[in-house]
């Protein structure tokens, strides 16, 4: 490991962590960052230290109370055993794809997101709203980061869609192959400032990576031919330490970002929208054919793009569909196993 990371501050812990702490537990037990997550195991880091122990879920049964990249944990300072998950500043989560839909944690305690997008058929405009979305709901500092500019002969057309996206909105526009390129990803990657990134298969991540790092450590692939789609390379989330001083996480390209309990956090992206509702006539007006539609007015003034208003629509609803629909299986899952264990007989010491 990088010997610039030699106290917990390097490592990222703050007041908002040693706050969380009983002085009893000090004379056993040792603050350590979850690093890597591997199947029955977590990489832990701190001063001095860095190996792997088991996993850790703070509640059995509870999704968010499993042991994350970018959580901290109290551990024995003898056995190493997980005692205690700290509570998280900020957490990154979304609807896991596929059958079952329970919730999937990306990632705890990130100061920043690059979001990365490149400038060719990859660039999506809802896409990088959906990665808004779960950023300021969770508190975290988006920065939209468009790659491979190289590929384009008008990149300072996709930096203004994306300059566009939301007022005072850090966006970087790069060839990530170039030596230089990752320069002007640096004042987020300072002292214990722990930083992910985050956007589809292909779209240069891991060539960044590679070079905030110094090496070429992830495998990188190229752009297929003909959708101009990229190959997965990343399989697993893992931090990587920086001669910065910043920490950074390396995610999987997502497929898919269902949304889920992030309401504040598309109300901020669609603030403009927000606050026009705000101003409706009826407190349920749905937007469509009511008298006295603030946003139908904004719409036929040319003030509010239609798109734009759909796209806010189609995440409202898919949020609160999602919301609802996971509260209602927790509720039958804490209901069943409150019959099961009604259920069991009774077992009696002789």
């Amino acid at each position: 490991m990088n010997s610039k990371f030699s106290t917990l501050a390097d490592f990222g812990w703050t007041t908002f962590f040693s706050s969380q702490l009983n002085v009893s537990e000090l004379d056993s037990q040792i603050p350590a960052k979850v690093a890597e997550v591997q199947r029955g195991n977590i990489r832990v880091v701190g001063p001095s230290l860095d190996q792997f122990i088991p996993s850790f879920y703070a509640a059995k049964g509870d999704d968010e109370a499993r042991a994350i990249v970018g959580d901290w944990l109290l551990i024995d300072d003898t056995t190493f055993q997980p005692k205690r998950l700290l509570t998280r500043k900020s957490l990154l989560k979304r609807l896991a794809p596929g059958k079952g839909r329970k919730v999937q944690l990306i990632a705890a305690n990130i100061d920043t997101i690059f979001i990365v997008s490149s400038c060719n058929q990859d660039f999506s405009i809802a896409r990088m709203e959906r990665y808004l979305a779960l950023a300021h709901d969770a508190g975290v500092h988006p920065v939209i980061v468009l790659t491979k500019t190289d590929l384009t002969d008008t990149p300072q057309d996709f930096q203004k869609d994306a300059l566009a996206l939301a007022p005072n909105l850090d966006v970087v526009s790069l060839n990530a192959k170039s030596s230089n390129a990752v320069e002007q990803l640096l004042p987020w990657c300072t002292k214990g400032q722990t930083a992910a990134f985050l956007g589809s298969s292909g779209v240069g991540k891991s060539t960044l990576i590679n070079s905030l790092i110094g090496g070429k450590k992830i495998v990188t692939q190229g752009v297929r031919e003909g959708d101009d789609k990229g190959r997965h390379t990343t399989t697993s989330r893992e931090m990587h330490f920086l001669d910065s001083g910043g920490l950074l996480l390396d995610m999987p390209g997502m497929r898919e970002l269902q949304l889920t309990d992030v309401q504040t956090g598309v109300e901020e992206v669609f603030a403009d929208i927000t606050e026009l509702a705000l101003t409706c006539r009826f407190r349920d007006c749905k937007h469509e054919t009511e008298p006295g539609c603030a946003i139908s007015a904004a719409l036929k003034a040319g003030e509010l793009e239609e798109n734009r208003l759909q796209r806010w629509k189609k995440l409202r609803g898919e949020d609160a569909v999602n919301t609802a629909n996971l509260a209602r299986r927790h509720a039958r899952e804490k209901h069943t196993g409150k019959t099961t264990k009604r259920g069991k007989p009774e077992i009696h010491d002789e």
